[in-house]
Order: C-alpha cells, then structure tokens, then sequence
C-alpha cells in the first residue's frame, strides 16, 4: 500500500475511534475502497501435526488433511484422471494434488500454472471424439482470472498446461476481483460470475454484478442475469437442473441486514443490486430516489436468505451415492465467515434440507464446525471456508484458503 493511503487509513480510524482493532461493528461508512483493506493480517495457528483435521463434524463423519501449504486455496477441480487441481488465487498459481496411491493424502504438490493474475474459476471441457482415451488428450483448461479468460491444452498425464489463448477480457481487481467458470450444461459455453466493483454503487461499467455467458462458438459474453452482487460460486441442481449461486450481501449497514443469499440464476433475472436487497427490500440507506411504485417489483428475490455478513461461498448439492439418505440431493453451504461484526458469524459449512419443490425445509444444519470457537474473536479462527466438491461414495473435499490447506471428509458410517 503506498504511504498516502496507509496514513489516510491510520486518520481515518483514529476519527472513528480505532474499533478496527478489535473489529468492533463499524457504524459510520467507510469508504468503499478501505472496505476492502479491512481484513485481519494475523496468521492463523498452525494445523496439528497428522492427518486428523481439527473439524467438528454429524456423527458417522470424518475429516482429514489431504492437502498443506496450499496457498489461499479457492477453487478445487477434478481433471480427466481423477487429480484435484486447485487455484491458489492470491498467488497466482494453479496447482495439482495427485493421490497415486488413493491413501487420502496429495503425494505433492504440482504446479500446473503460474505468473497468472488473480487466477481464480477453473474449468475442464474435453472433446468428445469418441474414445475415451483419446478424449483425455484432447481436453482444455480454462482459467479465469481477474481480468480475461483464458484457455490452455491440458495434459492430464504429466499436469501441465500450455499454449494459452486469451478468449475474453472483463474489469479486473477493485472491490470483488474474483471470476468464477461453471461450464453450460451443453459444454457451448461457460457461465462467468463477475462482482461489483464496490460496496454498494452504481456501476459504470455493465459487466460488474453479473453472470455472464461465454459463448465458445461466437466467442463472445453476453449477459445472462443482473443485479448479482457477488455471486462468488455456482453449481446445478441435480434434481432440477437450475443453475444456483451464492452472493453476498452489502457491507456497513447493520449487523443483521442484508441477508445474505442463495440463488437460482435465471436467464434475464435481475436480482436487485444496489436497489434491492433480501425479499425485494428498497436500500433507502442507498438509494434516495423518489418512486410512484416500488423500483423492486420484478426483481427476483433470494430461494434462500442466509444470516447476514456469513459470507457464502462454495455450495455443492449433495449426491446420492455413499451419503446418508437423509441428506441426498441436499444443499451444503461454505460460510467463509464475517468481518465486520460486533460477535462473529460464519466460519463453517452448512447444510438446507431440501423439499420435493427443492425449498429450504428448515433453517441451516451445522455440518462442519470447528474454524471458530464460540466467543473468539476472528483472529483466532483456525480456517475459513471456501470451496467444496462433493463426490458419490460419501466424500466432500473443502478448501480454506486461511489454514492454505485442502480437508477430504467422508462418510464412514453409524
């Protein structure tokens, strides 16, 4: 940070009284710009020594550490023989985690990518020529970083990628910087998530608070949904095939307002940002417009509202196979926790029972626990969640991009 900002800050917490410090709930405005300095710097403690995660988990359930010293872990990808590759965003790199011997631990650590910017959304689409293993040879990596996405051919045998080719470009950095890739479900094209540029604003620019829609044939984005703040995450419904995301919920306005939200992301839905928030709430601390009706009508309001400032992240609908029946088809939910709240939220993974029209029967069920003890203060969170991956036969990988360390968590049974 250069040294006018650093005493801009350092003036700026003495006026409101330094709760900073102790993370005390801002009740005047920062502006938007600072928002995004205002994370805790303290390393976290050290992971224990073994193989054991220090996880609370539902009974019948075990977690281990399948993977250390992955710098800020987000994004985790299966690759055509089955290696879980991961971004590490902060560094710049993309890494894969081999399992030879399937003991539940990454034998290394593999570099696939690096001297990337911000690279975060990750994604694998192989031709299908017909022969499997053939098809294996013919796959595409593709990255998504703050500002382009790019395509590299991928070699799952010796993971490395090569010859990449940048097909699209879209605001980088500022505010919300990550781009997350979900593929369509036709492999035509790939969603793209891109935040806002800011806390709570008008954006200048039409592409920030969006999903948009690569197409590999035209080669062009177009705007599939609007009003997204940060929709950090997507995943399809099984059940139904509707494409969900996360997204999180504006900053310095109450310590219970907005919620924060699960989505379904339809295509010309506009989910209310900055206007609206929650079940098609005007933002009168934003907005001071004077309407003859409602500027919400029409906005499409959260499938699932979420305790505010929790920060969702990752989400995975449960599978099937190897899980218990009471949880098949099930949402899981990555909190990566609050930052500005006077007692801390988030910091755990969990759980919507889902109804046969796949409404949230119930609130959330705790699923994993353990990042943040009751009471603590952040800096004491052990890990903060991100992305989860969940597998038939009872597995769900999570990455913490705190404890840089990747957990495989099973189902072993009663």
């Amino acid at each position: 940070m250069k040294t006018r900002q650093v005493l801009i800050v350092i003036a700026f917490l003495l006026v409101i009284g330094g709760g900073y410090g102790t993370y005390t709930y801002l009740k005047e405005k920062p502006p938007h710009w600072l928002i995004g300095l205002l994370t805790r710097t303290a390393p976290p403690p050290p992971l224990p020594e073994g193989e054991t995660a220090p996880l609370t988990l539902p009974e019948g359930f075990v977690a281990t550490i399948f993977a250390r010293d992955i710098t800020g872990a987000r994004v985790m990808l299966r690759d055509p023989k089955g290696t879980l590759l991961v971004s590490e965003t902060g560094v710049g790199k993309v890494v894969a985690l081999p399992d030879v011997n399937s003991d539940g631990v990454a034998d290394k650590t593999v570099t696939v990518l690096e001297g990337l910017r911000q690279p975060h959304g990750l994604s694998i689409i192989c031709a299908d020529t017909g022969n499997a293993s053939a098809d294996q040879d013919a796959c595409m990596l593709y990255v998504a970083e703050t500002g382009s996405l790019k395509s590299y051919a991928y070699d799952a045998d010796t993971m490395k990628a090569s010859s990449p080719t940048e097909l699209a470009q879209f605001p980088a950095g500022d505010g919300h910087f990550t781009r997350t890739l979900l593929p369509a479900k036709d492999n035509s094209g790939l969603f793209i998530s891109i935040g806002s540029s800011c806390n709570v604003c008008n954006e200048k620019n039409p592409l920030r608070a969006t999903v948009q829609l690569f197409d590999f044939a035209t080669q062009k984005l177009t705007t599939y949904a609007t009003g997204l703040r940060n929709t950090v995450f997507m995943a399809y419904d099984p059940v139904t095939g509707a494409l969900w995301g996360t997204d999180n919920g504006r900053d310095v306005i109450g310590e219970d307002i907005p919620p924060d939200e699960v989505n379904i992301i339809k295509q010309g839905g506009n989910y209310g940002w900055p206007v609206c928030y929650g079940a098609n709430i005007n933002d009168r601390d934003f907005d001071k417009n004077v309407y003859i009706q409602n500027p919400c009508n029409g906005k499409i309001a959260p499938h699932i509202e979420l305790q505010a400032h929790s920060a969702p992240l990752g989400l995975a609908f449960i599978p099937e196979e190897g899980w218990p029946a009471d949880m098949r088809n099930d949402l899981l939910v990555a909190y990566h926790g609050s930052w500005n709240r006077s007692v801390p939220t988030g910091y755990k993974v969990v759980r919507f029972n889902l109804d046969g029209s796949r409404k949230a029967s119930g609130g959330p069920i705790d699923f994993v626990t353990g990042f943040l003890a009751a009471g603590a203060e952040e800096d004491a969170a052990i890990g903060r969640p991100v992305g989860l991956l969940a597998e038939p036969g009872g597995v769900v990988y999570l990455s913490d991009d705190r404890a840089n360390a990747i957990y495989k968590i099973r189902y072993a049974g009663n």
